[in-house]
């Protein structure tokens, strides 16, 4: 996704729903020093490209479609703890850590990448779950990308999960 390319849908969700741009950028700037450095996108990359995809949202019906999913999981945000309650480990979570428990810890450290969204009122979220997830970490933003700060475009944990696939 190019920026150029998202930032007019940004823009629009920035103004239909009041948010600040600023309050945005200082999350991302709050996740990249949290996350030291840690980019593990090509990890990401390499799940995704060339391979059949099954993204998976916290839908009541996600339990009774479980027998659906093939290819390479991305678990959007809570998702992930129904996934893993079933014994399936997701291959990506892509949250902005509303929905993040002690199994999004788990699924960390087993090897699932986590692909944590910046954004300007879960700063508290960042500094509190970033530091316990010990595996790969791939670290998003709404606004601008920058070094270490993706945009995969989308507004919805699940969006970006599509937007990556």
């Amino acid at each position: 996704m190019r920026f150029a390319d998202w930032e007019p849908h940004y823009t629009a969700i920035l103004d239909y729903f009041g948010f600040e741009r600023d309050a945005d950028e200082a999350a991302a700037r709050l996740l990249e020093e949290v996350a030291d450095g840690r980019d593990d996108v090509g990890l990401l990359e390499a799940l995704i490209r060339g391979r059949a995809v099954t993204v998976c949202g916290n839908a009541p019906s996600l339990p009774d479609e479980l027998d659906r999913i093939e290819g390479t999981v991305l678990a959007a945000d809570a998702a992930a703890e129904v996934l893993a309650g079933h014994g399936i480990r997701p291959d990506a979570v892509f949250t902005d850590l509303d929905g993040a428990t002690d199994v999004f810890v788990d699924l960390s450290r087993q090897g699932t990448v986590m692909v944590v969204h910046a954004h300007g009122d879960n700063m508290p979220l960042i500094r509190h779950w970033v530091p316990r997830l010990p595996g790969p970490l791939v670290a998003t933003t709404q606004a601008a990308p920058f070094a270490h700060i993706h945009n995969f475009g989308g507004f919805t944990d699940g969006d970006r999960a599509v937007f990556a696939a």
